[in-house]
């Protein structure tokens, strides 16, 4: 059949704007650009472990067979459950097949009409998509800008008395979420959580933290080091909700919403990404399990992953490239090189030098913001992050 002309036409202006998305093919590069932060994705034990649980445990099974509400809901399902609550300090954790899956799920389902969400504007686009969806009002604040997230919480609170005092029907009050990330995934900075939970407290609203690429990266060594942001600031009681995704620092698949357990039954009967999907496999579960398990016996690698983004940024300052780079203490470092074809050719002599480097470009992100997004691994040699850095600074100035 013919391809509709609407659509080619779309496709030639990606072309034009040297924009259009392609599948890269597997390469043997060195990885800066995978979020297989601590190296779980290939490792060894994990998967050998997985495989054993599985065998341990009499489940021979493929797959899950239908959505968790009727017949997928096997037994490693409450294992893994049980066990991510307790790791992460929360009432109840419920997984979802993806962190896209969740954020949908959350976001079209939890807010309720009359409600208000207040986005961070680079906030990913899951969360962006399930708002869509929602029938709650919702409006983007400045990145990590408080004071203007006060302002939209003030204004909404101001215009509901003012609604509420000029009608005669009853109204149930209104809510406000506000919603971040406790590393944002193309700039790789963090808010300041406790400036942010002093302004949730401060009018009563639910505070939603994306940590996906806090997970294995963020915590407190005592414990095991990658339990995330929030909870190695010790602010988890005062969070609504957490989205924990294990797509990155776990290596695996797969996400969790964690909050008390009233909020796991609500989104076991309204969250439609969860109700209508098959479940994941008893292995893919096996695997997010054991992967928990190794983050609190595999200390070193997150250890190593600190020191490398101690390094980079060391590494940055001496060659002079800073002005260059977001602010960032976390595993993702973001150069500034505007322009689509300007970023494409740098990353590509990069690569040509044996480095997997990727240029990030308009519109993913917006227009004279595209980058080379360097991700930073447990398995990254100082050798390897020195000379990719050196090759940078010559392709730059």
């Amino acid at each position: 059949m013919k391809f509709p002309k609407n659509l080619t036409a779309k496709l030639e202006t990606r072309k034009h704007n040297n924009a259009l998305r392609k599948l890269a093919a597997p390469n043997d590069l060195i990885d800066f650009s995978s979020n297989d932060y601590i190296g779980f994705s290939k490792n060894k034990a994990i998967f050998e472990e997985t495989h054993q649980y599985l065998m341990d445990n009499n489940c021979i099974q493929n797959g899950a067979t239908g959505s968790r509400l009727i017949s997928g809901n096997h037994k490693v399902y409450q294992e893994a459950e049980d066990y991510i609550a307790k790791f992460h300090q929360t009432e109840s954790a419920l997984i979802f097949n993806s962190g896209y899956d969740a954020n949908v799920g959350f976001f079209s389902s939890v807010p309720q009409k009359g409600d208000l969400i207040l986005y961070d504007e680079l906030c990913h686009a899951s969360i962006r998509d399930g708002i869509q969806l929602s029938n709650a009002k919702a409006y983007k604040f400045k990145h990590n800008d408080f004071e203007d997230l006060e302002r939209l919480i003030v204004n909404f609170n101001e215009s509901n008395k003012s609604n509420r005092s000029n009608s005669s029907i009853f109204h149930l009050p209104s809510s406000i979420f506000i919603v971040t990330e406790s590393v944002f995934s193309m700039d790789g900075d963090c808010p300041n959580m406790e400036e942010l939970i002093a302004v949730s407290n401060k009018y009563n609203c639910y505070l939603v933290v994306d940590e996906a690429h806090s997970l294995g990266v963020f915590g407190d060594p005592e414990v095991s080091g990658g339990e995330g942001l929030v909870q190695m600031l010790g602010l988890q009681d005062q969070v609504f909700a957490r989205i924990m995704t294990f797509g990155k620092g776990l290596g695996c698949h797969g996400s969790a919403i964690m909050g008390n357990q009233e909020l796991k039954e609500y989104l076991v009967n309204f969250a439609r990404s969860f109700i209508y999907t098959t479940g994941l496999s008893p292995h893919s579960v096996a695997t997010i399990l054991i992967a928990y398990q190794h983050l609190q016996s595999e200390k070193e690698s997150i250890e190593q992953l600190r020191d490398n983004i101690v390094h980079f940024n060391q590494e940055k300052n001496l060659l002079g490239l800073k002005p260059l780079f977001v602010r960032s203490k976390s595993a993702i470092q973001s150069a500034i090189i505007p322009g689509n074809q300007n970023v494409k050719s740098i990353a590509g002599q990069l690569q040509e030098k044996g480095f997997d480097v990727k240029a990030i470009l308009s519109p993913t992100v917006p227009e004279g913001q595209e980058r080379l997004r360097f991700c930073l691994h447990s398995y990254n040699s100082a050798a390897e992050i020195s000379e990719v850095l050196g090759l940078l600074s010559t392709f730059v100035y």
